[in-house]
Parts: C-alpha cells; sequence; structure tokens
C-alpha cells in the first residue's frame, strides 16, 4: 500500500475549509437579506432624514442648502458643491457623517440641534450597509402606484383565494405539487432529475423536519423497510417528533425577531421571555392551527382566556428591542418606535407587507396611506411589556411570564422614577412620523385595501365577557380580521405561509422575497402552484403539518442533485426545480449536528436557554442576549434579532472553515465521537464513522485512505510521545470529517 500519499490526500481534509473558504471570500448574499437593509432602512434611517435633515435638504425647499438633496437616492449620490455626500459601504469617509460627527468647524449638520449618538450610528450603520435606498427620481407619485382602492384591490396578493385544479398532465395518484412544477417544466424543455436514492433522502428528511441528522439505527430502520411507503411511514414519524416542533419554532423566530433582552446601552435580560419560545415548541409539535397561531400572537387572552398558553403567545407583540436609557424627550418618540415595530412586524410576519413604511408619509409604493397606518397603530396604544404569572408550571404549578398586553403593572424600566409613562393615552397621525408635529387622533381600524364587502372594523369588533375590563379588545378585532377569508386578508395570511413552508423546504420561496408580497416583492414563479397551496392549507384546517407532507412526499423534493449541462444552460438558478439544488445548513442544525453524530446532545426540552459556549442541549435553546450573540452561530449567518427575518443570509468565509477547524465544542464532538467507534475492528469503523457523519457508507477510494491515515497519525503521536496515539489518530480522523463541507450540506 502507498501509505503517504494516501495518508496526504486524508490530510488536506484539515486545510480543506481554510482552502474553500479564502477561494470563496466574497459573500454570496441571496435576495432576502437585501429586502432586509431595505426594511431597516424604512424603519430607522427614512423617519431620522425626514425628521432631520429633508426641512434643508429636500424638495421642500427651492433652494436645497449647498445643493444637497437627502430626499431621494440620486440627491445623495451627486452631492453637493463639496461632491457626494455617501461613499456607500464606507461610513468613515462619507461626508454626511463628518457633518453629523461635526469634525470640521465649517461642517457642521444640523448647524443647531446636533443629531444623538443613537442617530448618528445608525446612519453609519445603514452607510455600512452599502447605504440601500429604495428612493429615486424616477419612482411614480404615490397615487399613481396606488390608484383607486377597487383598482389596488385586484393586486394578485390581495384577492380573495380561488380554486386552482392541478394541470392535467399527472398520472393518477401523483402529488399535485408536482403536476403544477411539471408544466412549467415542460414549458421551457426541462425536465425533472430522477429520485435520490433512499440514504440521501433519510438524511435530507431528518435535517429538514427536525433539524438532525439520523442515527445509524435510525437510518437503517427505514432502509432495511421493504415496504413501498417506507419513505413516506418516515416522514410521519418526523412529523410526529417532538423536535419537530424545536425545528420550526426556530425559523418563526427569525420572523418574530425574538430575543430576551432589550438591547441598546445596557441590554437588560428578559429573563421570563422563553416562554414565547416554548409556546412555538408546543404549538408546531400539537400543529395549532395556523389562522389560531397568528390570531393567539396578536391577541391571544382576549380570545382565549381560559388558555394561558394563548396568553403566552402575546410575547410575540413585544419581543423588538426597546431602549433602556431615555430622556424626557426621548419619552413619546421611543413609544411610537415600539409601536411602529409592533405593527411593522405583525405586517411582514403574517401579511407579507411592509407598513411601517407608511409611518412618515403614504406608502411609496402600496396601497397603504399613512392615516390608515395610524389607525393599525391605535390598536395597540396601551399595550405594554409586563410579568404575569400563569398556570403552566408542572403540575399547573403558576410561574411569572413575560406577555404583552393591557390592564398590568409594566415591566420595569430605568426612566420609571422620571415619570415615564410606557404608553399613552391617544394616538395620534404624526405629520413626518414626528410625536412632536400630531395631527388627528387616530382611532383602531385595519387595511381598507384588504378589506372587502363594504364591512369596517366593527364588523370583527368582539364584546368582552361580563366583567372584563382589563383589555379594550382592540387586539381582538385585528386578529379576527387578519385571518378572515371573505372579508379580510385571510387569503393573503395563507400564500405567505404557504410560501414560507416553500421556502424552508426548497431553499427559495415561490415568492422569493417571503416578507414582501407588495408591489416591490418578487412576483411568484409558480403562481398557480402558490394558490393551490394556500388553499390547500385553508380546506385542511390551517394545518402545517398536513402542508408538510404534501411538499416532502412530492418528487420534486425528493430529486437528486444531479447536475445536467443542456438543463442548467436553460435554468442555471434552478428556479423551475429540475434538480434538488444542494445548500448549507442554517447555524444551529450545524452545531446540534456536532452533538448528535457524538452522542453528546442533552436531549432535554424547554425551560430557560444559556449562554455557555459548550453547552449541550440543542441550539433553539440559546439564550439570545442582542449585544452578545453566540459566537459560532454568528459566523454561520445567525440574525442580529433585531427586525423580522424573512430569509436568512448564507455566506462562505474563511472563519466558518477556521470554528470548525478549532472550535472547543467540535473538538469536544471529535474527542466523543472517537471513543464511540474506535471499539470496533479498523474497517467496520470507519463505515460506522461515515455513516454516523454522512449517512452513507465509504468508497473502497475513502476506506483506504482512512486506513492510511489512522496508520500515519498514530505513527506521528507516537513519535511525538503524545498518550494515547491510536485514540489521538482516530480524533484526527473523526475531526476531519467533520470539517469537511459535506457535513454541513444538505444534498
Amino acid at each position: 500500500m502507498n501509505v503517504r500519499p494516501a495518508f496526504r490526500s486524508l490530510s488536506v481534509l484539515f486545510a480543506w475549509a481554510v482552502v474553500v473558504g479564502l477561494s470563496m471570500v466574497a459573500r454570496s448574499w441571496a435576495d432576502g437579506p437585501e429586502a432586509e437593509k431595505i426594511q431597516f432602512f424604512e424603519k430607522y434611517v427614512r423617519p431620522l432624514l425626514v425628521a432631520r435633515c429633508y426641512e434643508c435638504h429636500s424638495s421642500r425647499t427651492k433652494t436645497p442648502r449647498s445643493g444637497l438633496r437627502l430626499d431621494v437616492r440620486e440627491g445623495w449620490q451627486r452631492g453637493g458643491r463639496r461632491g457626494p455626500a455617501i461613499v456607500p459601504g464606507r461610513p468613515d469617509q462619507s461626508l454626511l457623517i463628518q457633518a453629523v460627527r461635526r469634525v470640521h468647524p465649517e461642517l457642521r449638520m444640523p448647524p443647531d440641534d446636533p443629531l444623538t449618538e443613537r442617530e448618528i450610528k445608525i446612519l453609519e450603520k445603514w452607510i455600512a450597509m452599502g447605504a440601500p435606498d429604495p428612493r429615486s427620481l424616477k419612482q411614480p407619485p404615490a397615487e399613481r402606484v396606488r390608484g383607486d382602492l377597487e383598482a389596488a384591490r385586484q393586486y394578485w396578493a390581495f384577492r380573495p383565494l380561488r380554486a386552482v385544479r392541478p394541470p392535467d398532465i399527472s398520472n393518477p395518484g401523483q402529488n399535485p405539487v408536482d403536476a403544477f412544477v411539471r408544466k412549467q417544466q415542460m414549458d421551457r424543455g426541462l425536465y425533472p432529475n430522477q429520485e435520490a436514492d433512499r440514504r440521501t433522502l433519510v438524511r435530507r428528511l431528518y435535517l429538514d423536519l427536525i433539524g438532525m441528522p439520523p442515527s445509524v439505527e435510525e437510518l437503517h430502520a427505514v432502509l432495511d423497510d421493504t415496504r413501498p411507503d417506507a419513505v413516506d411511514r418516515l416522514v410521519d414519524r418526523l412529523l410526529a417528533s417532538p423536535h419537530f416542533g424545536e425545528r420550526w419554532a426556530r425559523h418563526w423566530m427569525d420572523v418574530a425577531r425574538f430575543a430576551e433582552s432589550h438591547g441598546y446601552e445596557q441590554d437588560y435580560n428578559r429573563p421570563t421571555a422563553y416562554f414565547y419560545r416554548d409556546f412555538l415548541i408546543r404549538a408546531f409539535n400539537e400543529d395549532l392551527p395556523y389562522d389560531r397561531f397568528v390570531q393567539w400572537q396578536i391577541a391571544g387572552d382576549e380570545l382565549a382566556p381560559e388558555e394561558p398558553w394563548a396568553m403566552v403567545a402575546t410575547g410575540f407583540l413585544g419581543a423588538c428591542s426597546f431602549p433602556t436609557q431615555l430622556t424626557e424627550a426621548e419619552f413619546e418618540k421611543a413609544r411610537y418606535e415600539e409601536l411602529d415595530d409592533m405593527v411593522n412586524t405583525i405586517g411582514v410576519a403574517f401579511l407579507g407587507l411592509s407598513l411601517g413604511c407608511a409611518r412618515c408619509h403614504d406608502h411609496p409604493y402600496d396601497p397603504v396611506r399613512s392615516e390608515e397606518y395610524y389607525r393599525v397603530v391605535a390598536v395597540f396604544t396601551k399595550t405594554i411589556r409586563t410579568e404575569v404569572e400563569l398556570p403552566i408550571g408542572p403540575g399547573g404549578k403558576k410561574t411569572k411570564v413575560l406577555v404583552t398586553t393591557e390592564g398590568y403593572k409594566p415591566l420595569k424600566h430605568h426612566a420609571d422614577e422620571r415619570g415615564f409613562p410606557h404608553f399613552y393615552p391617544k394616538t395620534y397621525v404624526l405629520r413626518r412620523g414626528d410625536p412632536n408635529q400630531k395631527l388627528q387622533e387616530a382611532k383602531p381600524g385595519v387595511l381598507p385595501v384588504l378589506t372587502r364587502n363594504g364591512y369596517d372594523e366593527t364588523h370583527w369588533k368582539l364584546q368582552p365577557p361580563d366583567g372584563w375590563k382589563r383589555t379594550p379588545f382592540t387586539r381582538a378585532m385585528l386578529a379576527n380580521w387578519i385571518v378572515d377569508l371573505d372579508a379580510g386578508p385571510g387569503a393573503l395570511v395563507a400564500r405567505v405561509a404557504a410560501n414560507r413552508l416553500w421556502h424552508y423546504h426548497f431553499g427559495r420561496g415561490i415568492v422569493a422575497t417571503p416578507n414582501d408580497f407588495g408591489l416591490k416583492g418578487e412576483k411568484p414563479t409558480h403562481p398557480e402552484l402558490l394558490e393551490f397551496l394556500a388553499g390547500y392549507l385553508v380546506e385542511h384546517g390551517w394545518s402545517l403539518k398536513r402542508l408538510h407532507r404534501l411538499l416532502v412526499t412530492s418528487a420534486t423534493y425528493r430529486q437528486s442533485g444531479r447536475i445536467d449541462r443542456e438543463r442548467h444552460a436553460i435554468d442555471p438558478a434552478n428556479v423551475y426545480l429540475w434538480r434538488w439544488k444542494p445548500r448549507r445548513l442554517e447555524a444551529e442544525p450545524i452545531r446540534d449536528s456536532l452533538l448528535v453524530v457524538s452522542d453528546s446532545l442533552d436531549w432535554r426540552m424547554y425551560g430557560p436557554g444559556s449562554l455557555d459556549p459548550m453547552r449541550r442541549r440543542r441550539a433553539v435553546y440559546t439564550f439570545i442576549k442582542r449585544s452578545k450573540p453566540d459566537p459560532f452561530l454568528l459566523l454561520f449567518d445567525w440574525p442580529e434579532h433585531l427586525v423580522s427575518i424573512g430569509r436568512r443570509a448564507s455566506t462562505t468565509t474563511a472563519p466558518q472553515s477556521l470554528a470548525m477547524l478549532n472550535h472547543p465544542l467540535v473538538h469536544l464532538c471529535a474527542e466523543r465521537l472517537a471513543r464511540i467507534v474506535e471499539r470496533d475492528e479498523p474497517g467496520v469503523a470507519i463505515a460506522r464513522l461515515y455513516e454516523r457523519v454522512y449517512a452513507r457508507l465509504p468508497s473502497e477510494q475513502e476506506l483506504q485512505a482512512a486506513s492510511a491515515f489512522l496508520y500515519e497519525q498514530t505513527r506521528l503521536h507516537e513519535e511525538a510521545g503524545h498518550p494515547q496515539p491510536q485514540h489521538l489518530a482516530w480524533k484526527d480522523l473523526c475531526h476531519a470529517l467533520l470539517a469537511a463541507s459535506e457535513f454541513i450540506y444538505v444534498k
């Protein structure tokens, strides 16, 4: 046996990640993160510019100061007399930042009322992002974009659900998903791949549905099952697994911008916030109907006062960051920003609409006027974060839980002793989003463009139970409206939900911008399929598990990833799904997989999380502290938990590879994995190792290379005088396999 070349061929696995990382250091952003950057601009930057800059630097004045306009993208790109005001990606080199930081005596903006440090940091972060800015001189006036209300309701996403039948090209019993997909392929001269082998399917389904790889025993239970529906039976088992809820709760936590601390300067913890995460796990495991899932997060305590977990669900509303250092001048502004976050998150999470864009002006794209936006804001006028005791502990024991409601003592705040009111008795329509420029009072209402049949908000108003005085039941009104299929936006809610599931299972939504179904969002690639899936969800009692099962039992989902040059030339991005497109796991299943394959996982469910970098529980139980994100997870594109995330970035960077080579948790898992596999005869042990890590057997070449690697590594450790040289060689082999790309990709 030619030992040394074989040894070298496997040894390079340790360097693999670094080489790949350095060769692909450019970040490959998906379209989702771009939409989130625009959301950051609309939520934080545009209101700041309107309030602090437009008076002198916009079309409101005939001669903008220094010739600089900041109300359109072309304005700051062209700049004023000193040249471009912003260098995208480089805050320190941007004249705008130099002006607001007042570093030059002759360049001090605003001249009389300097920006706060927080406002400056918002501008710096925006410019560091690349200064995303949707405003343009070429943009048509808002009135022309919106048109009349009835015409706006004809936009595809706002229409009522319609019955859609699969194209008549399918065989009897074929999954209807495949008929829709096949029709689009046929129209373009494409055809699908064959089904992937069973090992690949088992691993794909485990990682997709519960976020962890199968054990060797679980793998063989399916491989040895000769029944034709063996894989379908596996799907049913995984959907029934308690770990299904953990996987899909983590997806929703992105959408809900859930975290367990306030953010900002002190970033104080919210130690009882984790119950909302536990609610999500339970809801997905119990297949809580999605319409009720939506309603409870808005008004669970009003709609189901007898169900404690319904009140826990309202943690969704108050999960946003909130400043802990407020001056008296900032009290009301901070409250309006908090209300804006509630409404904007409801908009993007359930409706796929960026309602927050209407805070300072009529929405520039979508048919939502500023006055209509503030009517939705008024629904939450007195809604605050508070802690209540609920009987959800063991044996019905009362436990303190962070919820978002009315009528209780607000959660403690630094400024309480200075009179911070937490809420104000009335909500007003604000000019330019400025609390100092109040117009008329806003009464609770709903969005006219998503309301039909001549109804207004009174149609969904409920009478509180006898003696109920704590809450005004405005949230219950909004919750009933939002899932109404006939007169409200229930059809849109169903489309957004169906698209989210498709996005997570196939890597790209039918609408590629899951949080934006508006006029500037991507159009659906398979509109008839999306309509069918939304109808299927509703028809089956809003059951998410039924929809999951439909998707993952389709031939489209079960394809192999084989690349064909001819079809790739027609559809290089695989928009029409002629193959399975491999994709990297998210941060959480990467970490969980390390623990699972090495028998290191602590399987306990629910309860408070931890920040310990060596913790053994699933990553969903990570304590999410906004100022202290988990470094390992962050490397693999863990979100910032500041705004709703519809689609995570997926980047390839050298530090990811270095983490897999050097992180203590990876070393611990390699050590424990070595202890497990080294007990067997080497040939058998290597085969079992590959099955544990990759759910497949090694090829003959891999088997020989691994054997040679063990022999040579043992010799090197002996020469170095290391104790247990053979065990260390096994650990090195395990580490090499864990650090390889195959471990963190779904094939």
